[in-house]
């Protein structure tokens, strides 16, 4: 396995189809092979959010705009001025992890064994029927083991060395989900993991379908996440742009004029990627393609190179903004940044031209895990053909002039094509396509 640090992914992070980039691009294309024969398409989907535990479970609360946004449980918060988080529900480690993995693994290591398990199965595959080195997986995170990190910490210097964990070695390192998804389930072939942040779930999924490209006929790809400990809430509070609100229902509010910061979350989805061919091949059930993607960095002045992500992830599809049904929005409630955001997207589709939404109001933001829950939420939308809400903004700002879905779900349009927005800490930017 290898994982890829920020100054490489700044080189590996590619255009990768033969169609040319918008002029404004600071991306290269690099052909490849030919589209029809490297179509890459989401055969299983694994969820684990704050609203809802499960693919069907999580999926059923977003169309009823139900949040999972509340009152932080997982450690004494009362002496900290932000006090809301959104953690996932009902999740036991033991349903779902092996006793032997239990004290070498982290919240979210658990969790995203979990999501992986669900997509292989959603998926129908079981990957000790496939050729040795046919699989692989490819996640992203932004933190690793946090949690696991900061109790061996306490140890260290409360105890003394020889009570610090022999697992600390490799659970709190960002690599360790990939490290142990691939463990579990024999997936010997190309892996890796990214960290952009938010942006990272898209990111991963960008990665496996190169992977793809060079002959890999599956990979399990996407990112969960989690870090809500006194150590990772003192770094949420340090940076300044978490919400401080009280109220659940108005603490993270995306695109509206009282957006007050973002409430952190953990959760995220990971995805079953496979060639078009392979999932033909055994008779796959496909929610759709990942047409098309592309990754943008901000220069150091803090312009934002988002829109520039959009259109790249647009041509790679071979798609025209008027053939984009919905945009997924990052959403970051925080005001310069969603009118930096909807400044892209008007500049691309023109104002309250394209529905938006952001199903990230009903979860927090989840880190690397976001971006690919938006994209099971895309993909879900698609099949249903429904629009899910954005909760908590009543209307958008008047500095963002966007068709926000807001209240209630979108029935009455049909969607054929998704575009996918996710934007991480440090100036990265990532966009992708899916299509039904």
């Amino acid at each position: 396995m290898t994982g890829t640090t920020l100054l490489e992914r700044s080189t590996t992070i590619v255009h990768d189809t033969p169609s040319p980039p918008p002029a404004t691009s600071t991306l290269h294309a690099t052909p490849t092979a030919p589209a029809a024969a490297t179509h890459a398409v989401v055969t299983g989907v694994g969820v684990a959010a704050p609203n809802g535990l499960g693919a069907a479970a999580w999926w059923a609360a977003v169309l009823r705009g139900e949040s999972g946004i509340a009152a932080l449980t997982r450690f004494d918060a009362s002496r900290y001025p932000a006090k809301l988080a959104g953690e996932v529900p009902g999740f036991v480690a033991e349903e779902h992890v092996p006793s032997r993995l239990l004290p070498q693994t982290d919240q979210v290591t658990r969790l995203s064994l979990m999501a992986a398990e669900e997509a292989l199965k959603d998926a129908g595959v079981d990957p000790a029927e496939l050729p040795e080195y046919a699989a692989g997986a490819v996640t992203a995170a932004s933190a690793g083991g946090f949690e696991f990190g900061q109790r061996e910490l306490q140890a260290l210097w409360s105890k003394g060395a020889q009570h610090v964990s022999a697992y600390q070695s490799f659970a709190w390192f960002y690599a360790v989900n990939s490290g142990q998804i691939s463990i579990r389930h024999g997936l010997r072939g190309a892996s890796g993991v990214l960290v952009s942040e938010q942006a990272g779930g898209l990111d991963a999924v960008g990665q496996a379908r190169r992977q793809l490209r060079k002959g890999a006929s599956l990979v399990v790809t996407g990112a969960v996440d989690s870090a809500l400990c006194p150590w990772a809430w003192a770094a949420h509070l340090a940076e300044g742009r978490i919400s401080l609100a009280d109220d659940p229902e108005r603490a993270f509010l995306p695109f509206s004029a009282d957006a007050c910061g973002y409430v952190p979350g953990e959760g995220g989805a990971l995805l079953v990627l496979e060639s078009a061919a392979a999932a033909r091949d055994r008779q796959a059930r496909v929610y759709g393609a990942v047409a098309g993607y592309a990754a943008t960095f901000d220069p150091a002045d803090g312009t934002s190179r988002l829109g520039a992500a959009a259109e790249l992830a647009l041509a790679d599809a071979g798609v025209r903004p008027d053939e984009v049904d919905v945009v997924f929005a990052d959403g970051a409630g925080e005001r310069a940044a969603d009118r930096a955001e909807a400044a892209a997207i008007t500049e691309l589709f023109g104002p309250y031209s394209v529905p938006v939404t952001a199903p990230k109001s009903m979860t927090g933001r989840l880190a690397a895990g976001g971006a690919s829950l938006d994209l099971a939420a895309a993909l879900f939308a698609l099949r249903d053909q429904v629009i899910p809400p954005t909760t908590g903004t009543r209307h958008p700002a008047d500095d963002c002039p966007l068709d926000l879905v807001t209240d209630a779900p979108r029935w009455d349009t049909e969607l054929r094509t998704a575009l996918v927005l996710a934007r991480g800490r440090g100036g990265f930017n990532a966009a992708a396509v899916v299509r039904a």
